[in-house]
């Protein structure tokens, strides 16, 4: 196809114009707004009508008669996805489940699942591979030269090191695993290494010699994990009992303690040495649960702004919570609503909590409060993984803790599983109130009693949305996903030529029509058409989008040509060197429906 790269002047904001081809359509060129960042148009856009007759032999639905088609509505936002991945008793996927081996409760209540999809770990790759490009004009030649196949990224993985609560120990064991998972990645798999002080910020990609050497680079950064006690010696979680909780009996512990180490008997001055050292702990201890959380929103960001499958795999020895719920249940909201699963690894490892005090941080505990701070030692370990827990199962993620198989449990929860199924319902009676709704995934006559992985629930939105801010919802959702929709046929086509501005990418599209809802006014056919496309480079990451609106007002020959041979839209960027993921999505406003198409290119 031969495509002219026309030169506009002015803002990018006036690039879109109206172009009228024996059809009437208005064209409406915006800004396309990705995950809270408003980029201009990049590109001019061209609309035209497909080609004669003999220069579209090749379209499909050559003959079809003018006639109103009813209504085909697709509305996807009402729905709520669950992704599941069942195992059986060695941790292997289950493959061959049907939708009516599934049972799924909303609030306890059975729901019909409306739609299913099974996903495999081959299918996805082998979609990868094919979202490239045939041909590309080579510039200042006049043939079609063939490009070799691009691995664009499929799946983004982030591993986040918490070295804030991390001992050395800790971070020793969990990086051999980390290291030997690297080695497995594939050509589509992108991943980032992130820490939660914000030491380590390696984006992502596919270099494993970069992600080896962040990954070396992680140690623990927090005070509180070496040195000798204090004196007084009270912990974060004895601290929260005092605090926070009120507990008289803490306070006497931590008293005793105190009167012991501090050599002094005048019980209310050491009270008022144990409170002013509570209040230091509860501040420092709650200032490193707010930084941890603060990066992880942080990640969640990054991976967000990502087109495929987005997994966070987090390697922590856990963290008490505190009064900092908020924080956590807020987090796990935040990935659901971006479709990212969390993966947790306990980075102890198998380990047995010592009954008496370590021997590098001497307590100073007294024979009568001995029993007591042992109690209060072993709690806080054991309550410190349900924050691990909760992240996970509050993604659909899973936790994998209490073993010293650091390396499997790394290849577990950081590839991908073998086979997953999504399943999709509307909620009964679903009222806009944002209350939380629990979700419970379960199979029906499961004799083998197989494991389960999906999330627990979901937020129902606040308000009722309007068709036009449905509709964006959609759009957006769609342009960061890599899945193909074909509600309606699109065809791509990716060429890039010289221009004395630089390098200029074309995006040329055809959308067949033949199965679009019109409706009939004075005679003419209406519809509207959004059109979003994006581009993202080799490592999935932004780079420039446009989003336009296309208004038919059809008479009866040029619905039945339009019918016949689809409309062709093409739009051009200025483009650096380098190898581009362009997404297509198309959605009509009449029925609903919606195509979304995947390329690849590389520009020279």
């Amino acid at each position: 196809m031969q495509q002219r790269f026309d030169s506009y002047g002015g803002s990018p904001k006036k690039v879109g114009h109206i172009l009228v081809i024996c059809l009437v359509m208005c064209v409406c060129a915006g800004a396309m707004y990705v995950l809270g960042q408003t980029t201009q148009n990049a590109g001019n856009s061209h609309i035209s009508q497909a080609g004669s007759p003999q220069s579209n032999q090749e379209l499909k639905n050559p003959s079809v008669p003018s006639q109103e088609v009813g209504p085909i509505v697709k509305v996807r936002v009402n729905l709520v996805q669950v992704r599941v991945v069942v195992r059986d008793g060695r941790d292997q996927t289950v493959k061959g489940l049907k939708r009516e081996d599934f049972l799924l409760y909303d609030q306890g209540k059975l729901q019909a699942i409306s739609n299913f999809a099974v996903e495999t770990r081959g299918q996805k790759e082998s979609a990868a591979s094919m979202a490239t490009t045939k041909d590309r004009a080579e510039p200042n030649a006049p043939g079609k030269n063939t490009v070799p196949k691009i691995a664009m990224p499929e799946r983004f993985v982030a591993l986040v090191y918490d070295d804030v609560h991390m001992t050395l120990a800790d971070a020793t064991a969990i990086r051999g695993a980390a290291e030997k998972f690297l080695e497995t990645i594939t050509p589509s798999d992108r991943v980032g290494v992130f820490s939660t002080s914000a030491q380590v910020q390696q984006d992502f990609t596919s270099d494993r010699e970069s992600l080896k050497k962040a990954v070396g680079g992680i140690l623990p950064k927090t005070a509180t994990n070496a040195g000798l006690a204090d004196c007084p010696n009270v912990t974060y979680y004895m601290a929260d009992l005092i605090q926070n909780k009120n507990d008289g009996q803490a306070l006497q512990v931590a008293v005793k303690d105190a009167q012991q180490c501090m050599h002094s008997p005048d019980g209310k001055r050491v009270e008022v040495a144990v409170r002013t050292m509570v209040r230091q702990k509860l501040t420092a201890g709650n200032t490193e649960n707010e930084m941890t959380y603060r990066h992880l929103e942080d990640v969640l960001q990054k991976l967000a702004g990502r087109p495929g499958d987005r997994v966070m795999v987090m390697l922590s020895p856990g963290f008490l919570v505190s009064s900092q719920y908020s924080n956590e249940t807020g987090l796990v909201d935040r990935a659901n609503q971006a479709n990212i699963v969390i993966n947790t690894v306990d980075a102890r490892g198998l380990f047995t909590p010592e009954t008496g005090a370590d021997i590098s941080r001497p307590t100073g505990s007294s024979i009568q409060t001995m029993g007591y701070d042992t109690s209060y030692r072993l709690a806080a370990l054991s309550q410190s993984t349900a924050v691990l827990r909760d992240f996970a199962s509050g993604t659909g993620g899973t936790y994998f803790g209490n073993s010293n198989d650091l390396t499997g449990g790394m290849k577990l929860l950081a590839e991908a599983p073998e086979t997953s199924y999504i399943l999709a319902f509307s909620p009964q009676d679903r009222k806009p109130d944002g209350r939380f709704h629990s979700l419970k995934v379960a199979l029906a006559n499961d004799h083998n009693h197989h494991s389960i992985q999906a999330r627990n629930g979901y937020y129902a939105e606040k308000t009722i949305k309007s068709p036009e801010e449905r509709g964006n919802q959609e759009i957006e959702e769609a342009s960061l996903s890599q899945e193909e929709i074909a509600d309606m046929p699109l065809r791509l086509d990716l060429q890039c030529s010289r221009t004395a501005q630089g390098n200029a990418l074309s995006v040329a599209s055809n959308i067949g029509m033949s199965g679009v809802h019109f409706r009939t006014v004075g005679g003419k056919r209406l519809d509207n058409l959004t059109i979003a496309t994006i581009l993202f480079d080799e490592n999935g990451k932004y780079v420039t989008g446009e989003k336009k609106t296309v208004e038919l007002k059809l008479s009866p020959e040029n619905y039945e040509t339009v019918q016949r041979f689809g409309l062709t839209l093409s739009s051009s960027f200025e483009v650096k060197p380098g190898r581009y993921l362009v997404r297509e999505v198309v959605r009509d406003s009449e029925g609903e429906q919606m195509a979304a198409q995947n390329g690849s290119i590389e520009v020279p």
